[in-house]
């Protein structure tokens, strides 16, 4: 079977046309599969040029970004690669967001063409008003006010492959515990995907491989492991449209999967499917189960090894940047362990002081940075300095190396909540609390959660001057102003926060409070809950 050669693929990913290739060795084989339509590779290398040409017929080019908001179909696909051939900056929105919340990622990345789906039509168009740089504006799979459709648009261009394609980039938003979220820039054609993490299974196109995406688009794992990796090296994607333990199964008996990327939160519902229906699964095409995005119960773990077998490997990584990979073989000679560092002192755990710490002491995780692929926070070098320690940067998780060198995440940052694999950020919460006007003071934090791993509760002071509200009403307004993943599970109404006397919270003080309640009664001075 012929096979490009080295150099045409290194030439492919200078210019970020790693489809293009594979579209002439395997154009008839499948590169997108999803309940909104297939594309070859043919058709989707053909597609992402019509889209990159209606970008350069616009002026729009280098240094210019494009924003999706936008499910998991083929045009998604289209519209990253097109951007990887255009020198343009992709970044995907997570359509969950209110509109403000997708207008303000919208706006700050300054995006220029705006993709968005017609089921949530109403969303795009209200946060896209917002964003006075879009000069291209399309919709995928119907109507979108003040839109032009993809299709009109894309077969209004001249066919054929663009001209001197220039290498493009991403550019993935990350919340910080201040407030808003920050675009996280790498450099252009920076290495991504499986074979930049771990030694595990490698792809080869033209084999039957392929990935089953699980998860939505717009996060950082699904897309680079579910869709840019294996399209890069010519391994078709099957795209969820919405995680679904049972469908999984079904898809991953009826394509013969081989490779996807799951969360923790995953494996749990899988294995609670009854055990009938895990029995007659058919999951002996894996190849390799990739997993992170939160701390995984080595119970879990465990059992997802014994069902799927040793093809299961878990990464320490952020958007930031990775720091460690286990193998299945590894983890269950080190339960709960998140792998071993690429090379000597890629990671380091550091005391209060910035000294490293000795083998088992927990201390601050720091992750070499490459300046390769070094990031930097979207106009915001303050927030960029203040991640940098010197040759590391760090996001804040706490951890320990043992004596061999493998590393032990212990807690996540502080403020941090890692609900079903996706960030919830503290801050942006109790901002929405705090403009309520019942509410005095307000703080959140995360609690344990057998399935999601952690559950957003917060706790309010009331002011005595405003009638009274309930926990209900208050989730109620959270609901309208955040998007559903980030509204607290349960509200307490209590007499005192913990705060220090420059007026930050002791967070893990009241964080304390609602372990050592692990009954579920609300704290001291508490007047109800909300679910």
């Amino acid at each position: 079977m012929s096979r490009p050669s080295a150099d045409e693929l290194a030439a492919a990913a200078a210019t970020g046309t790693h489809i293009r290739t594979w579209a002439r060795y395997f154009p008839a084989e499948p590169a997108v599969i999803s309940a909104w339509g297939d594309r070859t590779f043919a058709e989707l290398d053909a597609e992402a040029d019509r889209f990159a040409r209606a970008l350069r017929e616009r002026g729009i080019g280098p240094g210019a970004h494009v924003g999706i908001v936008c499910g998991n179909r083929p045009e998604f696909a289209a519209a990253v690669f097109g951007s990887l051939r255009s020198g343009v900056t992709y970044t995907p929105v997570n359509w969950h967001l209110t509109p403000d919340e997708v207008g303000y990622v919208l706006d700050d990345c300054e995006a220029a063409v705006v993709v968005g789906d017609a089921r949530w039509g109403d969303t795009v168009a209200e946060a896209t008003a917002r964003c006075e740089r879009a000069v291209l504006r399309l919709a995928v799979g119907g109507d979108i006010a003040g839109f032009d459709r993809w299709a009109d648009v894309l077969g209004a261009v001249t066919a054929g492959p663009l001209e001197h394609p220039v290498c493009g980039n991403r550019m993935l938003y990350t919340s910080g515990t201040t407030g808003r979220p920050k675009g996280v820039l790498r450099p252009p054609g920076y290495s991504t995907g499986l074979a930049a993490l771990t030694s595990a299974p490698r792809y080869s196109a033209g084999t039957g491989q392929r990935n089953l995406c699980t998860g939505p688009l717009h996060h950082g794992g699904p897309l680079g492991f579910s869709l840019v990796a294996p399209l890069s090296a010519g391994v078709g994607a099957v795209l969820m449209d919405r995680w679904d333990a049972a469908e999984a199964l079904r898809l991953i008996e009826e394509h013969r999967i081989t490779h996807t990327h799951m969360v923790p939160t995953m494996f749990h519902r899988l294995l609670q499917l009854p055990e009938d229906v895990r029995a007659a699964a058919d999951t002996s095409s894996l190849q390799y189960v990739l997993h992170g995005a939160a701390p995984c119960p080595v119970p879990t773990k465990r059992a997802i090894i014994e069902w799927f077998g040793p093809v299961v490997w878990e990464y320490f990584a952020a958007t930031e940047g990775a720091g460690a990979s286990i193998s299945s073989e590894e983890w269950l000679r080190r339960p709960g362990s998140v792998g071993l560092p690429p090379s000597p002192g890629h990671v380091v755990v550091v005391d209060e002081h910035g000294d490293p710490c000795p083998p088992e002491a927990a201390g601050e995780i720091r992750v070499r940075r490459d300046p390769a692929s070094d990031f930097v926070y979207f106009k915001d070098p303050a927030k960029t300095e203040a991640a940098r320690r010197g040759a590391y940067f760090t996001i804040g998780d706490v951890g320990y190396l043992d004596a061999e060198g493998y590393l032990y995440v212990t807690d996540r940052t502080a403020d941090v909540i890692v609900r079903g694999g996706v960030n919830v950020y503290p801050a942006e919460v109790e901002a929405v609390l705090l403009t309520h006007p019942s509410v005095r003071d307000a703080g959140v934090v995360g609690m344990p959660d057998a399935d999601l791993g952690e559950e957003v509760v917060a706790a309010v002071e009331l002011t005595e001057a405003e009638p009274a509200v309930t926990t209900a009403e208050l989730a109620g307004w959270c609901g309208e102003r955040l998007a559903p993943f980030k509204v607290p599970r349960r509200i307490d109404v209590v007499d005192h926060l913990p705060r220090l006397d420059n007026g930050k919270l002791y967070r893990h003080r009241l964080r304390d409070r609602y372990r050592a309640d692990a009954s579920g009664a609300s704290t001291a001075g508490a007047a109800g809950g909300s679910g």
